[in-house]
């Protein structure tokens, strides 16, 4: 159950040389570091030295887990500086083991030659979840309908609305786009788990190997991670130990603020679940 100081230190790169920093973890349950804390990692360190860009797609592939209790060495490797774009790659490892490498690309403001956008499906709003809101801490998350994608015995469509905010967050675009890169990586497996009778994310790291193996998140407008935001989430495909999902993110206003796309991991561990 973090709190917001700890994300932001969490958040907060320690420079070792040019290019080079040093990073801390989350504290985990599950002894391996939350995905979404590497790609909000990935976020900062794609940010530093880019005064007046942000982040417009981060794609990260997720190597090898990360041990909460040991630190991250984290590299910038600048690919691109121009007036308008910018690119780096970015490599986190352990030791002499990579554990995610992301390409980030990033972008100044520029004017509007046309603009179009998505809106969100259905009306739900932040005060429909207001009785139902479980906690990671300062991370408050409020899933649509009540769903349980814990719940192995609970079946419904391959599709999943939840809202979120990170109380207290500070008021700062760097780190709000790591926080709302955080959110997106924790829902699309148990996304694909829910048609299917007697798997849930409770089994995940039981009976369940799961895992996310890359993901994109593209950036369109701002999003202050303080307030709350909707993440609807849909998987389009399971299969082969394989899933695969996607997600768009809107502001309570209605504005999209942000797209993701992952593939994942779900498979059966040696003597668990059987068919998916």
């Amino acid at each position: 159950m973090s709190t917001i100081d700890e994300f932001m230190e969490a958040l907060t790169l320690e420079p070792l040389g040019e290019d080079r920093y040093c990073a801390t973890s989350l504290p985990s349950e599950h002894g391996i570091v939350f995905g979404g804390q590497l790609l909000a990692q990935s976020v900062m360190a794609g940010l530093a030295g880019q005064d007046g860009k942000t982040v417009k797609t981060l794609h990260t592939v997720f190597a090898r887990g990360a041990q909460p209790d040991t630190p991250l060495d984290v590299t910038v490797e600048r690919m691109h500086a121009g007036r308008s774009v910018a690119s780096s790659t970015v490599t986190i490892s352990q030791g002499d083991t990579i554990c995610t490498r992301s390409l980030v690309l990033l972008s100044a403001d520029e004017d509007d030659v046309i603009r179009h956008a998505d809106e969100p499906r259905g009306g739900s709003r932040p005060e429909d979840v207001a009785g139902d809101i479980r906690g990671e801490g300062v991370w408050e998350i409020g899933i649509v309908g009540a769903v349980d994608i814990s719940d192995p015995d609970l079946v419904g469509p391959a599709e999943l609305d939840v809202w979120v905010r990170f109380a207290g967050a500070p008021d700062n675009p760097a780190t709000d786009q790591a926080l709302v890169a955080y959110s997106t990586d924790g829902f699309l497996i148990g996304t694909a788990m829910r048609p299917h009778a007697g798997v849930g994310q409770a089994q995940a790291h039981q009976t369940l190997s799961t895992g996310v193996l890359s993901h994109t998140l593209t950036y369109h407008e701002p999003c202050p991670a303080r307030e709350w935001h909707l993440l609807q989430q849909v998987s389009a495909y399971a299969g082969h130990g394989r899933s695969y999902g996607r997600g768009d993110i809107f502001r309570a206003n209605g504005q999209l603020a942000a797209s993701f796309v992952q593939d994942a991991m779900i498979r059966a561990r040696s003597g668990g679940a059987g068919k998916l």
